[in-house]
């Protein structure tokens, strides 16, 4: 939603401040000297932002979730030997099932699915996988995430 508020510099002349505000966007505003510039600008800013068309494209939108794995494979994991083949099991695990996506795509209820996946699997033997590696599986991709 598009605000107009009116100011008055110290030399008593006046400007006009667009203010657009929507839900899961930081706020964009400019300055004006017209209210009738702000109004547009204000009104094509929000259809933008609507359309995404506004904001550059995200780094999330320019890269998978296999090389977000793969990056920190080379350079978190390479530092670190005693979690290295644990993890590797994991993170290949994640890329089956993610890697494909799009980091913008990827969504909480995506990871709960996943998680679900894991409880549900079979491991060697016939066995289902305890809570514990299911727990071992998401931190593993949280390290990944942050």
């Amino acid at each position: 939603m598009a605000v107009i508020q009116e100011r008055t510099n110290s030399s008593g002349k006046k400007k006009y401040r667009a203010l657009v505000r929507l839900k899961g966007y930081p706020p964009q505003s400019a300055t004006f000297d017209r209210k009738t510039d702000a109004k547009k600008w204000a009104q094509d800013t929000e259809s933008a932002i609507r359309d995404g068309r506004h904001f550059k494209t995200a780094e999330a939108k320019k890269h998978t979730a296999a090389e977000m794995i793969e990056r920190y494979s080379s350079q978190v994991l390479s530092n670190n030997p005693k979690k290295r083949k644990n993890q590797q099991n994991h993170l290949r695990w994640w890329k089956e099932q993610i890697g494909h996506y799009m980091l913008s795509d990827i969504s909480s209820a995506m990871i709960s699915q996943c998680r679900d996946e894991l409880l549900d699997g079979e491991i060697a033997g016939g066995k289902k996988r305890s809570p514990a590696t299911v727990a071992r599986y998401m931190t593993t991709m949280s390290y990944v995430m942050n």
